[in-house]
């Protein structure tokens, strides 16, 4: 392809890349960009040239040995949901702006520490990066047909311009505020984006490749199962191989937590801790997919190519040999893409770093305190866009130096076994709070030492002088000294090698010194809440032990030289609401020291952000018995405001069920005085109404006209049978009541009893004009008291007559057989049953309060009975909910 076509598409391509940052910087509260599925495709920076290409190349050289890099980070996965959330709690909390500013908080702010793992951070990416240029200038050489053609000058080679063009765009959406803890959507939507061009141009040149340049899986297992080394690339060679496995996987282990970028999208760019439930699973898948057609693609390119191609680039070779120079394209640009978002990412953490922790607290810490909030802003912003251009012009210059002659697999293990001297400080010091500063530094710079010595100063040497005598013959000639030998462990890999020596004497080193060294007092408040991770919300504020002096006035000054004067006095209101303070207060504690270095922490740093705070407050020195007897008071204060709150909780809970029991009480005696007075009124009626026909009868007996006389008799037969039953209620509620009322089962003709209740129910329902239809025709029989059920019936049937509309009432009486019972239904048209009416039409003494009367008929009584006589035979009574017009009234009476 022509160099000038190339460059136009790699234009193209990131000016594409520069509208999907810019248009998510500016859409950053949308669903789009903040989702689970951005999260986890941003993780997916892990995959960068060394996954795209590297893994092809050790898959041709070495066969399974690719696999341990992926193994790690699938083991760590479901880690995330312990590990991982802890980390991104404690990095919320604090505003933590990088992983060295994560590690020197832990151990007491120490600024020197953090320094340390800025340079540890430094060592281990650079090489990085200079792997991705050497990926990009490569695969730029192999597009444009220039593989003869070596540059002599910088102005001559096109790898400088794309580091270049990375550097801008880092620079430009990296730098956008100078709190570096701020979320950058418009990188890793970005990022989000490339991972997923990566991974679909890698599958579709794996299926070109299996299943079009060969005939599938089998056909190139066929092919490269007769070359002699086939036994050494599909199986494990003996225990070596197993140690080997084991040490690679440990580090790739270590380094999806402790790589800057990993740092970086994982723990900084979350936005909600639940993205890790999806996390846990996709980004393993994720890894799966990316490695389906590896081995395939280092056969095919095997078969094709044997060994005269470099076979970290068959994915991209293959195609241009069979002229599809379409498909090599997108190979190149998915290259290209897993290359900008490793650099970029890597970048805007190193630059954080950088400024945090080396040139502001080493430099610029006196200038920015007699600077005004903007210049100050403004000198950061500055500093770090010159870092991110600096690092990657570093990055350059290692790869022309060195990157050359080694491969990306070589360079790649070399960042993660220097990477993975964090993991001792890192990981022991979440979990375990004795870990000190001092043993932290001392493991780190042993680790580091042992790794540059077994691994990096060999190839070095090598580099400049040509000669490998000193991989040879060690130091001074003394062969237990061998940097690929060290003491006689000879059947490691280099890089595994490496890892192992410097992992046990940093681990050693630690654990030693932390036993040995005591921290001060600001290391154990530190360690005390990394460790209780359970108790972290408590522990946040009380863990910070300070004693000394200090005026708000002076905090406030400093606040206001890095955050503006709105922004702190913003800050500080929230501050004082939240601990209930006076506005006006001018003495602060521990809590608002705390407060104030968490907000600098965020644009200088934590290391930075303490200097500060110290500068204008006059703090006491406390012994560290003095700070465990505050911490252990804090513990007691936690534990008994604990314990208070849940018998707080408790009371409450008692507290409203006594109340609801109350109002229960006052409801039911309420309703026991309206029953009373219903009764003595129902009582009342027809014992007037009998009396007065009796005395007009007995007056006016023998003058009074027959048919007067015969109704005045009628309304007394009828006043005396509403007495009798009114009083045959009272008295069956009674027996139910106390336990005295007996059945007398036997086995009757369920259809025979509902006419019966029919019939003597008719007269009420002729005078209303209710229809009442009895559907079933059916006649089978089952065991039951008849006289106590035909008063279930007349209940029922009474009270749906009572609400339906005079003229166009209509009640329908069904009956079916259930499992083992028999369903009843009285279903009528009225005006249906109020929905918080429900729950106690079947209470004693409850009557409807819409009723269409002013006082409630009837007694109260009669569903109260019917559901007693009905659960007397063992069987159910309710109402139908959510039934549009009527009612629907059902019970059950076992069927045998």
């Amino acid at each position: 392809m022509n160099n000038f076509a190339l460059i136009i598409i790699i234009i193209i391509y990131l000016a594409v890349l520069f509208y999907i940052a810019f248009l998510s910087e500016k859409k950053r509260q949308s669903k789009w960009v903040n989702n689970p599925y951005i999260y986890t495709l941003s993780l997916a920076v892990f995959c960068s040239a060394w996954t795209y290409y590297g893994s092809v190349g050790i898959a041709a050289n070495s066969g399974l040995d690719f696999l341990p890099i992926y193994l790690g980070p699938v083991i760590a996965a479901p880690l995330w949901i312990i590990v991982l959330r802890k980390i991104i709690r404690i990095s919320k909390q604090h505003k933590i702006s990088s992983i060295a500013d994560f590690i020197s908080l832990r151990y007491g702010n120490n600024r020197f520490l953090g320094a340390l793992v800025t340079v540890i951070c430094l060592f281990g990416t650079l090489p990085y990066i200079s792997l991705q240029l050497k990926a990009v200038s490569e695969t730029f050489e192999i597009m444009s047909d220039e593989t003869s053609y070596v540059s002599t000058s910088i102005i001559d080679d096109s790898t400088f311009y794309v580091a270049l063009l990375l550097a801008i765009f880092a620079a430009f959406f990296g730098t956008q505020n100078t709190d570096a803890s701020e979320k950058h959507k418009g990188i890793i939507a970005t990022v989000a984006f490339e991972s997923i061009l990566k991974l679909v141009f890698f599958l579709i040149i794996g299926v070109y490749i299996t299943y079009y340049l060969f005939d599938g899986t089998e056909a190139i297992y066929n092919e490269i199962s007769i070359a002699e080394n086939f036994k050494e690339l599909t199986t494990l060679n003996g225990i070596e191989d197993g140690f080997n496995w084991f040490f690679l996987t440990a580090l790739s282990f270590m380094s999806v937590f402790l790589l800057p970028r990993q740092f970086q999208v994982s723990v900084l760019e979350n936005n909600r801790e639940k993205h890790l439930k999806q996390a846990i699973w996709l980004f393993p898948l994720y890894l799966l997919l990316f490695n389906i057609f590896v081995i395939f693609i280092a056969w095919a390119g095997k078969i094709t190519f044997g060994t005269s191609q470099n076979a970290e680039y068959y994915s991209l070779l293959l195609p241009l040999k069979n002229g599809n120079s379409f498909l090599a394209t997108l190979v190149f640009l998915g290259g290209f893409s897993a290359v900008i978002s490793m650099v970029v990412v890597s970048t805007l953490a190193l630059s954080t770093m950088v400024s945090n922790n080396l040139i502001i607290p080493y430099g610029f810490l006196e200038k920015f305190i007699k600077n005004q909030p903007e210049k100050n802003s403004k000198y950061i912003k500055n500093i770090r866009r010159i870092s991110i251009f600096t690092i990657i012009i570093s990055a350059y210059f290692f790869y022309v130096s060195f990157s050359r002659e080694l491969s990306l697999y070589s360079i790649g293990l070399i960042s993660f076994v220097i990477i993975s001297q964090l993991a001792p400080s890192f990981f022991i010091g979440l979990f375990w709070n004795r870990g000190s500063s001092k043993a932290s530094i001392v493991g780190i710079i042993i680790g580091f030492g042992l790794t540059f010595y077994t691994l990096v100063l060999p190839f070095t040497l090598q580099a400049y002088t040509g000669s490998d005598s000193f991989t040879q013959f060690g130091l001074f000639g003394i062969q237990s000294l061998k940097p690929y030998a060290l003491f006689g462990i000879d059947f490691l890999s280099p890089p595994a090698h490496a890892f192992f020596w410097s992992m046990t004497f940093n681990v050693m080193s630690y654990l030693v010194f932390s036993l040995v060294s005591k921290g001060n007092y600001r290391e154990r408040n530190y360690a005390e809440m990394f460790v209780d991770s359970k108790s972290f919300t408590s522990l946040q504020d009380n863990v910070f032990v300070w004693k000394g002096e200090a005026y708000v006035t002076d905090i406030k000054s400093v606040l206001v030289r890095f955050l503006g004067e709105k922004r702190t006095n913003r800050a500080l209101k929230i501050f004082f609401t939240k601990y209930k303070l006076p506005l006006d207060t001018q003495l602060g504690d521990a809590r608002l020291i705390n407060f104030s270095e968490k907000l600098l922490t965020g644009s200088i740093g934590s290391a930075s952000a303490k200097i500060l705070i110290a500068s204008v407050v006059k703090e006491e020195q406390i012994s560290l018995v003095e700070v465990l007897k505050i911490l252990e008071e804090s513990k007691e204060n936690i534990v008994s405001n604990k314990v208070l709150l849940e018998k707080s909780q408790e009371l409450s809970q008692l507290s409203s069920k006594l109340k609801n029991a109350n109002k229960e009480l006052i409801d039911k005696d309420k309703q026991k005085d309206e029953f009373l007075d219903t009764v003595a009124h129902e009582l009342k009626t027809p014992i007037t109404g009998i009396r007065a026909a009796t005395e007009l009868l007995m007056d006016e007996g023998d003058d009074m006209p027959q048919e007067i006389k015969a109704q005045f008799l009628k309304n007394i037969l009828q006043d005396s049978e509403r007495l009798g039953r009114l009083i045959h209620n009272i008295l069956d509620f009674e027996k139910i009541e106390t336990g005295r009322l007996n059945l007398d089962l036997h086995y009757n003709d369920i259809q025979k009893t509902i006419r019966k209740a029919v019939g003597s129910i008719s007269q009420i329902a002729a005078k209303k004009e209710v229809k009442i239809i009895i559907k079933n025709s059916h006649s089978f029989k089952t065991n039951y008291d008849e006289d106590r059920i035909l008063q279930v019936f007349i209940n029922l049937i009474s009270n749906a007559i009572k609400f339906c509309p005079p003229k166009k009432g209509k009640i329908e009486i069904d009956y079916k057989l259930g499992n083992e019972v028999v369903e009843i239904s009285v279903t009528d048209n009225g005006k249906g049953i109020p929905a918080e009416d429900h729950d106690y039409i079947f209470d004693k003494f409850y009557q409807s309060k819409h009723q269409n009367i002013i006082k409630p008929q009837g007694s109260g009584l009669g569903l109260a009975i019917t559901k007693q006589i009905v659960e007397k035979h063992h069987g159910k009574i309710w109402a139908k909910k959510d039934i549009k017009y009527g009612a629907i009234l059902v019970f059950t009476i076992p069927f045998k």
